[in-house]
């Protein structure tokens, strides 16, 4: 490989990130902390296990997919793993700020409600941060931008709605 032909490939790794497994991921956490909220009082690390466990789970079954979805006709190199890994990457990386917002809860003295709470705006705030970035990283305009917050914001609310609804 000519260092023209990588040169290319190297810029596009370092200027393409696709956030859409940070959205998909933010989502996912915020359902799992809805799930776990729901159930009563739990342990705050039983939370922080289930949250990042979960999203290594969704994590490995998007990268063998991908992997297997498309690639079945040929032989998969490591390469090809460990770049199908790291486009997954986001799905992970977005369940650990409700992680770590958990982690800290106990220095705001919430409970196991107010931890549940906490840890689900912060996985929304993440889903409609993550939206709006994708949004305005693929060069949408303004208003679309504003769209694709605004629709990320309408399904992280349908996930407050659940909860609500479950605890009533």
């Amino acid at each position: 490989m000519n260092s023209a032909s990588s040169e290319p490939a190297s810029e596009t790794s370092t200027t393409r990130v696709d956030y859409t497994g940070a959205v998909y991921g933010s989502l996912l956490a915020a359902s799992v902390v809805v799930g776990a909220g729901t159930l009563g009082s739990f342990p705050k690390l039983e939370l922080i296990l289930l949250l990042l466990c979960t999203a290594v789970v969704f994590w490995a079954a998007h990268v063998f997919s991908r992997l297997f979805g498309a690639r079945m006709v040929h032989h998969l190199s490591w390469g090809e793993i460990g770049r199908a890994g790291a486009e997954e990457r986001p799905i992970v990386g977005a369940a650990v700020p409700p992680a770590c917002a958990v982690a800290i809860s106990p220095l705001f003295g919430l409970g196991p409600q107010g931890t549940a709470w906490l840890a689900l705006v912060v996985a929304l705030v993440g889903q409609v941060g993550y939206g709006t970035l994708a949004a305005s990283r693929a060069g949408a305009s303004r208003g679309l931008m504003l769209l694709a917050g605004v629709i990320n914001l309408l399904l992280g609310s349908i996930i407050v709605l659940l909860k609500v609804a479950i605890q009533h």
